[in-house]
């Protein structure tokens, strides 16, 4: 009988909730609007025999690199952070070596960690979500090879300091050290300036978020040159497709666009903070393009919400399954007409919903 490896039968599932998604889309952190007119007008001119042909990555890189100011041979194009996260823990991880992560955090880190074998160490969350350096930094061992941190972090919009995330790289040197910077543009904090004086610091930026690509499957994983030569190696050299490809240099071109964007979900994000403040809900303050928030203290609180802001036409994620977020919802921030729209709806649905499904008093 044909069996799976065992690190595979035990593998957690990520089934996010995409189907059926009819309204106003803030559940993914998505670009709520769409990518620059530039990429529309590029598609459309996009031939059969752009199609034909196998996807060239390299010279799209050089342009990204460009961008990023780095050498283009620190720079590799990916399909979404999520296949550079995938990379690193296929070049890093063999079976027993540990990996360390912080909770709540991106759900992908752990499955392909344990795709790969490896043992999760995990830093419980703080109180507010502070950034648990002390606890990371006393969890790694000679056996870590792999450390991922999200910055901004994901749910909770928290941001780490700059300083902490050097000095976990430094302390752990044995071990590739991942920060997924997939929400950089709203918060404006990279290391990306620093990461050449730290061979083993790897950073990871996507054209999802504030690029509106999402559909397009488009990421960058930046590293130390002898590093980054090791990661080629298990990549697919065709793994980003020609439509990626042919888009992203027009992506990148219209800063203006980008630049508008991100101020309109700086200042949605400043409204519903207010919002939530002024209704004495507890929430996050955010550096993210999402807020996360309470509206009660059971997982059936966050559900009859999210349930009802669903059947109002806003669409909203139910966080309550991660760590210390039990009663939690997050909620995607874009430009001002969509947030006039939620907070209308989000104050119809804290008045209808009931104190005893569990939701806090306003």
């Amino acid at each position: 009988m044909l069996r799976p490896r065992t690190a595979i039968r035990d593998l957690p599932s990520y089934h996010p909730p995409l189907s059926g998604r009819q309204g106003l889309r803030l559940d993914f952190n998505e670009n709520t609007v769409g990518c620059s007119p530039r990429v529309l007008d590029r598609l459309r001119r996009l031939g059969s025999e752009d199609l034909a042909r196998y996807p060239e990555r390299e010279p799209v890189e050089r342009i990204v690199a460009g961008f990023f100011g780095v050498p283009s041979d620190q720079v590799l194009l990916t399909n979404g952070v999520d296949e550079a996260i995938h990379m690193l823990c296929q070049t890093y991880l063999e079976p027993g070596d540990e990996a360390l992560i912080m909770e709540p955090t991106y759900s992908m880190y752990r499955i392909y960690m344990m795709a790969a074998g490896a043992q999760v160490i995990s830093a419980p969350p703080l109180e507010n979500f502070r950034f648990p350096a002390a606890e990371l930094l006393n969890r790694i061992s000679n056996r870590t090879r792999l450390i991922a941190i999200a910055n901004p972090n994901n749910p909770t919009g928290m941001i780490a300091p700059q300083d902490d995330l050097i000095r976990i790289s430094r302390a752990a040197p044995q071990a590739a050290v991942l920060i997924d910077e997939a929400y950089f543009e709203f918060c404006g904090q990279s290391v990306l300036p620093v990461r050449g004086s730290v061979p083993n610091l790897f950073v990871a930026r996507t054209f999802s978020k504030a690029y509106g690509m999402a559909g397009l499957r488009a990421g960058a994983l930046v590293g130390d040159t002898n590093q980054m030569r090791l990661v080629r190696q298990v990549s697919s050299p065709y793994n980003v497709n020609a439509v990626a490809l042919a888009c992203l240099p027009e992506a990148l071109a219209d800063q203006a666009y980008i630049a508008q964007y991100v101020s309109q979900v700086r200042e949605s994000r400043q409204r519903l903070e207010k919002t939530l403040q002024s209704a004495a809900i507890q929430f996050w303050p955010s550096q993210a393009n999402f807020v996360l928030f309470r509206v009660g203290s059971t997982r059936a609180a966050a559900a009859a919400f999210v349930e009802q802001m669903r059947h109002k036409g806003v669409l909203v994620r139910d966080r309550s399954a991660d760590p210390a977020c039990e009663g939690c919802v997050r909620v995607t921030l874009g430009p001002p007409e969509h947030t006039d729209r939620l907070l209308r709806v989000l104050r119809e649905t804290l008045e209808t919903l009931p104190i005893a499904e569990g939701v806090l008093p306003r």
